[in-house]
């Protein structure tokens, strides 16, 4: 088993499984992926999680945080536009890894993909809810509370989960259903209804930017870095880092293009424009949206759940952008969950074409030419947990997941250029040892600075990935029962 543990997947043997057996359409363009990043990357991040890092970590600092984690993204967005072009296959890091780090390292990195995806789906699924009941309210549709809120959420000590009262959160159930049936029906038209809805959430960002900047109190930024209290993480240079790492969850998204590099018409040449194009538009976005939002409450009235909202309840002459303004939130968390949605049913399938997990997941619709079965699992598993448990406890395990997806990608670019110095790159990162090195350091330090109780979650769920790649994954791998001289053991079907 530590011999295939270490087991690399050659470069060759990636490329020809993508060319052969269950093609997927190819139908993405340069534009489209742009579009697609920014659509994952816009949503509860913004609309939900600024409030949240502002007060209780970084204060008026939040720029600066979002500059801290869209650095360390940076770094990883041209590794990951390196590996997309050269491996322009479905899988994402969990391919990557196969390549360069071995099987271990790439199941440990797949298993956490699907903590990144499936619960960045439920995660902001709990956020649209919020922002939905609030705009049903305002046309006098109201939804109980204990149909629209988490039935579970933390204790005090935020390591314990506790109930809340409320049944069943239904509205984020609903709104998952939606997203994965329009995944299961075609890459095309998910990439269509996603440009629209990223033309509504952008539309409205940039308004709350023009109309807010004259409503800006300057005394609200003082003092802009807030002395620390003596906790590690609660403001300070401390809460700088702790605020990034809490608000790295609005950054993912751009590597959830490198999953769609089987549907891309030309991945050599679109996929580095997607993923380092959508990054650098939605950092600016953020540095900017976050000041003026800052700038005109004060940070310690920003810990609730529609942060946004209380800026534009302030001041009566931005009370006709209130609605607007959660048509863009609600239009924003949507596109998220619908990248969410295709990436994670697209690591299925890679996971699947490996032998890794059951086949399964890996069939291909024969008309839509979707993973129609490892989308239908991943709505699924979403929805219920989107309508049990709170956006705390779900974006803080999304982000330690995807922080462990980044620092892997950053070193095995590194390994890579080390040990396949030969391979052709069409997209190659600048200063490999200074940018892989400093992505992983970055995005390593944002994993420490997240809580105790985020870390005792990633081990339980490493944990029983370990208990399933021991017991099924091991036993059934692809790349085992070439090397044993056998026929795969399991291949979609």
């Amino acid at each position: 088993m530590a011999r295939q543990l270490l087991a690399t997947k050659s470069i060759a043997e990636l490329h020809q499984q993508e060319s052969s057996g269950n093609q997927l359409r190819r139908a993405l363009t340069a534009t489209q992926l742009t579009l697609l990043g920014i659509g994952g990357i816009i949503g509860t991040g913004l609309f939900v999680l600024t409030g949240t890092a502002a007060a209780n970590h970084a204060g008026p600092a939040l720029p600066l945080a979002f500059i801290v984690a869209g650095i360390g993204c940076a770094f990883a967005a041209l590794c990951y536009a390196e590996f997309a072009a050269m491996i322009p296959v479905s899988g994402s890091a969990y391919s990557y890894s196969y390549a360069t780090l071995g099987e271990g390292i790439a199941w440990f990195i797949g298993w956490n993909l699907v903590l990144e995806y499936l619960f960045a789906v439920a995660t902001v699924s709990a956020g649209w809810s919020g922002y939905a009941v609030s705009l049903l309210n305002d046309f006098n549709i109201h939804i109980p509370g204990a149909l629209s809120s988490a039935p579970f959420g933390t204790g005090a000590d935020e390591l314990h989960i506790v109930r809340t009262g409320a049944i069943i959160n239904v509205p984020a159930m609903a709104i998952v259903a939606t997203i994965a049936t329009i995944c299961y029906i075609g890459i095309k038209q998910s990439a269509a209804f996603n440009a629209v809805i990223v033309a509504i959430k952008v539309t409205v960002v940039v308004l709350f930017i023009l109309f807010g900047m004259s409503y800006i109190d300057t005394a609200n930024w003082h003092p802009f870095i807030p002395p620390n209290t003596g906790q590690t993480g609660r403001f300070g240079w401390s809460g700088i880092m702790g605020a990034s790492g809490v608000i790295f969850f609005a950054y993912i998204g751009f590597d959830a293009i490198s999953t769609a590099a089987q549907e891309t018409k030309n991945p050599q040449r679109d996929m580095p424009i997607g993923i380092l194009a959508s990054l650098v538009i939605c950092t600016v976005l953020y540095v900017i949206f976050s000041t003026v939002l800052t700038g005109m409450v004060s940070y310690k009235e920003l810990d609730v759940s529609a942060p946004v909202a209380i800026a534009l309840d302030k001041y009566s002459g931005l009370s006709w952008l209130r609605k607007p303004l959660k048509v863009g939130a609600l239009a924003g968390m949507t596109s998220v969950m619908l990248v969410m949605t295709i990436a994670q049913a697209r690591i299925f399938f890679a996971m699947a074409r490996d032998g890794l997990l059951p086949p399964f997941f890996g069939r291909v619709h024969p008309r839509f030419r979707t993973p129609s079965t490892g989308t239908v699992i991943t709505g699924a598993s979403a929805a219920i947990i989107g309508g049990l448990f709170p956006v705390k406890i779900l974006g803080e395990v999304v982000s330690i997941g995807t922080l462990a997806a980044f620092v892997t990608v950053c070193l095995g670019v590194l390994v890579l250029r080390r040990t396949r110095p030969e391979l052709p790159r069409p997209f190659r990162a600048p200063w490999p040892w200074f940018t892989c090195i400093a992505g992983a350091l970055v995005c390593g330090y944002m994993m420490y600075s997240l809580g105790t109780a985020t870390w005792w979650r990633l081990l339980v769920w490493t944990a029983v990935g370990v208990i399933v790649y021991v017991f099924y994954g091991y036993q059934h791998s692809c790349l085992r029962s070439a090397a044993n001289g056998a026929a795969p053991s399991a291949r979609p079907a």
